[in-house]
């Protein structure tokens, strides 16, 4: 199908957060013209790091707007300026009324990587190919093996800080020195690795926290300040924001992705985009809605979904998080970072052939002490204050899932999401393990389990944090960690899954799904290095299948 009227594209990429920035850096390197389609706006660097206009903005949302509720309940919403989230009036989801989902969004220029904690985990084939060893739902077509070398490429660009630990369960990759742990960290260390053969305690690997400054605003770990920075430097790659993709465009003859529809945020406005590729990036439950909504019950031609799982298998990380006080060790003059790297890991409690619980996969524990800290004036407790956050991973489930509502509509008349999932009682014998595992490393360290308003004085929103905290206190609610994924999985087959090894769905080859809906299992680690490493590949096979003429 031509439109000689149009500008053709060599590829759109939907989406402009980690994996968008990628796709685009990627493509626009080896010379090829491409469209990147943003929902949100263009945000200003100015937006971050005000401290006092943030936390007003929060009470606004939090007591009169109410746009912001559900993300409120993120300890991230605390550290970011609110207009990176999204409105949630504007933009409401659905759900069962006894399966709550916390979705957190950003809707800008950038995405959620202007929000991300910036740790950056390689998956393992404990994780890529766990089903040859429990026998759970099936492996994924590709393994370590195959992303190594995007892996190395992507840590290479943004200059991840690590750490070489020679883990089976956490691969090494390529780093720049890490930073040292702090004192505090480096006696739970000695406690962790002393009572336990078979566990480390190592640093994190990350981004370091970022300072910024009038020639780099933007945070490396975002893809304003990084990927998507580099793709528009190439001259190849054009930005058109505020363009929010409801569906993609098919042939009716060849079934061959043309481009997208979307519609003007401003002026609400119908448009389309015309690719010799089209490439979703828009965040998990997004880039399924795409696709939901680009199915032959809504769009002429549109997909017919073979294998029954588009929109199953939806996963996030299960997470249990606990505050505690070491009053044995003093806190330091001034607090050390809190980033990507300046923090630990220990990696990783069972998914380990010795390990022998009655959950199956595994989980990590995230954390850091002496990192933090607030004035005398707003503490109640003296001593070293830390966190440690276990998230595990969640099995594959069919009834775990993202259908369009057939009866609200966004601010723009597309069908929500409306997203069905919880834990089973996999992730809650996980969730017990976790919690008996964090508290007997608070003991053995000579710590105290602490809520945070018995360490903090909290006077305006002290109501709110002991919600949020009594919310919290067994396991965090499904998307609470913001580590979803599935929903368009990857597998060998048309019958099995809703796109291939090299993430073409399978009914249309040049459409493509490189963003976390693409997953098979979930894993323990965060997920973005592992997106950003699937996109990168992904677009090295579009750029040779484009050179071929094949797409």
């Amino acid at each position: 199908m031509s439109h000689p009227a149009t500008e053709i594209y060599d590829a759109i990429v939907v989406g402009s957060g980690a994996n968008g920035g990628i796709a685009a850096k990627e493509l626009g390197d080896r010379g090829l013209k491409v469209l990147v389609l943003e929902a949100g706006r263009h945000p200003n660097p100015n937006e971050i790091g005000n401290q006092v206009r943030d936390m007003a903005k929060r009470a606004y949302n939090l007591t009169i707007s109410k746009r912001q509720s559900y993300q409120a309940m993120h300890p991230g919403y605390w550290k970011a300026n609110p207009d990176f989230f999204t409105d949630e009036i504007d933009n409401p989801y659905t759900t069962p009324p006894d399966q709550p989902f916390s979705w957190v969004r950003g809707r800008q220029v950038g995405g959620k990587s202007l929000t991300w904690g910036g740790i950056t985990l390689r998956m393992s084939d404990y994780e890529f190919k766990a089903a040859s060893r429990d026998g759970y739902d099936r492996d994924w077509p590709i393994g370590h093996a195959d992303l190594a070398p995007y892996y190395s490429k992507l840590e290479r660009f943004f200059d991840v800080r690590g750490s070489q630990e020679g883990l089976a369960q956490l691969p090494d990759g390529d780093y720049q020195p890490t930073l040292p742990l702090t004192p505090a960290e480096q006696y739970m260390q000695q406690i962790v690795e002393t009572n336990w053969s078979d566990r480390r305690l190592i640093p994190s690997r990350g981004f370091g926290l970022h300072r910024p400054t009038s020639e780099k605003p933007w945070p490396a770990y975002s893809s304003l300040g990084s990927s998507l920075k580099a793709a528009i430097a190439t001259g190849n790659v054009t930005l058109r924001s505020d363009a929010i993709v409801s569906n993609v465009i098919f042939d009716h003859e060849t079934s061959k992705a043309t481009g997208v529809t979307y519609i003007d945020r401003h002026q609400k406005t119908t448009h389309q985009a015309f690719g010799r590729t089209v490439i979703l990036c828009a965040s998990t439950i997004e880039s399924v809605r795409i696709l939901l909504h680009s199915t032959k019950e809504y769009q002429l031609g549109g997909l017919t979904n073979p294998s029954g799982t588009l929109g199953n298998y939806l996963m996030d990380h299960v997470s249990t998080s606990t505050f505690f006080l070491l009053p044995n060790i003093q806190p330091p003059s001034q607090p050390f970072d809190l980033s990507g790297c300046d923090s630990f890991f220990v990696p990783c409690f069972s998914n380990l052939e010795s390990q022998q619980e009655k959950f199956l996969r595994g989980y990590g524990i995230w954390g850091g002490v002496q990192r933090f800290d607030l004035p005398r004036i707003v503490r109640k407790a003296s001593g070293s204050i830390g966190f440690l956050i276990a998230h595990g991973e969640v099995l594959p489930r069919h009834s775990n899932r993202v259908q369009l509502s057939d009866q609200v509509v966004d601010a723009w008349g597309i069908p929500v999401p409306h997203i069905e999932c919880a834990w089973s009682e996999n992730e809650q014998l996980m969730l017990e393990h976790m919690h008996y595992q964090i508290d007997k490393i608070i003991s053995l360290s000579g710590g105290k389990n602490m809520k945070l308003t018995d360490i903090f004085h909290v006077p305006v929103f002290g109501n709110f944090v002991s919600q949020m905290e009594e919310t919290m206190a067994f396991s965090a609610p499904p998307g609470y960690y913001i580590h979803e994924v599935g929903g368009a999985r990857m597998g060998t087959s048309e019958t099995n899954s809703v796109v291939n090894q090299h993430n073409q769905v399978w009914e249309s080859p040049n459409l493509f799904v490189t963003d976390g809906a693409c997953w098979v299992s979930s894993g323990w680690q965060s997920p973005t290095l592992t997106e950003m490493a699937i996109t990168a590949r992904a677009c090295n096979f579009i750029a040779e299948e484009l050179r071929k003429g094949n797409l």
